[in-house]
């Protein structure tokens, strides 16, 4: 009979000596904060290391990449104390971030219980994430990082709050469609095996998913006849992106094996490339196939553009090229 190895517990200062010049820019690493992001559910691209906030420094600024949104990551390697706390409050209103992590080796009771308290109390927009870090080894294997899930926001309180929010609002029978129409979505990637994150129903056409790298987005939209796959690139902070995609068209449709529809306009702030097909919405026997379609579409965008996107360069544009 064959045995197995053991796990065994690795001391974390086994390989991170300093927080500041070792563990920050292990954990500002793409491949780690794609890690920690996949913990709390987010998609997170890093802004900046030892982020000033007054006289102070934040570790890591970040960037949830579906929404733009701030995301603040506070480290220690040690157990958690008042003055991390302390640190991660102050950074957070200097910087207005929404999104709060405090990653740490082991959380108190008292400190798990403070951060409980703080995503009760505050704007169901402002999310607090405790996470605890620990490197595990088999024999003589290369350690692997682990981030266990300490605090998370309450979501069911958020949820119900939500709840009592749509019983006030009804909503109308286009909009119900829509939220049924997600809801399916969301529970057709449940079962699929994909990096696409199940959406958060609302009465909306449209949901927002990130391609790696802020200013660009994924877009998936269900009108009554249509759906459509859409990158949007933002064409006021960045007006290069779309032109030196397009440069690139000829490969990026052989790749993708269709035609793409490509629209920039300067009075839009988002520039467009899209596929689309019609539908009947209504008919909700078709959803399966739509929703087939939806994620292949998704998937390839992400697989043709995203290491492109991650390459571009706003000065390489010229536009008297164009």
């Amino acid at each position: 009979m064959s045995s197995f190895g053991r796990l065994e517990k690795v001391d974390l200062r086994k390989y991170w000596q300093r927080e500041d010049t070792h563990f920050t820019p292990w954990l500002a690493d793409e491949e780690n904060i794609t890690l920690l992001g996949d913990a709390i559910g987010m998609e997170l691209e890093v802004q900046e290391q030892e982020a000033n906030v007054g006289p102070f420094r934040a570790d890591i600024l970040c960037k949830n990449v579906r929404d733009n949104s701030l995301v603040l990551i506070e480290n220690q390697l040690e157990r958690t104390d008042h003055t991390h706390l302390g640190q991660l409050l102050t950074y957070a209103a200097g910087l207005n971030a929404v999104a709060l992590v405090w990653v740490v080796e082991r959380f108190t009771e008292e400190h798990r219980a403070a951060l409980d308290w703080l995503n009760r109390i505050t704007d169901e927009e402002i999310h607090f994430f405790g996470l605890e870090i620990e490197l595990w080894c088999i024999g003589d294997s290369k350690p692997a990082p682990k981030f266990n899930l300490a605090v998370k926001p309450n979501d069911w309180a958020k949820t119900m709050k939500e709840a009592v929010d749509a019983s006030r609002h009804k909503n109308r029978p286009g909009q119900q469609l829509q939220v049924d129409y997600w809801t399916s979505f969301g529970e057709y990637l449940s079962n699929r095996k994909t990096s696409i994150k199940p959406p958060k129903p609302y009465p909306c056409n449209w949901m927002g998913y990130g391609m790696g790298r802020a200013g660009a987005n994924l877009i998936v939209i269900v009108n009554k006849n249509e759906a459509i796959v859409s990158l949007e690139t933002n064409n006021r902070e960045h007006p290069a992106w779309f032109h030196l995609l397009r440069e690139r068209k000829d490969e990026i449709e052989k790749e993708l094996g269709y035609e793409l529809s490509w629209e920039a306009r300067p009075d839009l702030k988002y520039a467009f490339i899209r596929t689309r097909i019609e539908i009947d919405l209504a008919d909700q026997s078709t959803w399966a196939s739509i929703q087939e379609w939806m994620l292949r579409e998704m998937e390839s965008y992400r697989r043709v553009f995203g290491s492109r996107i991650k390459r571009l360069n706003d000065e390489d544009w010229r536009p008297e090229a164009e």
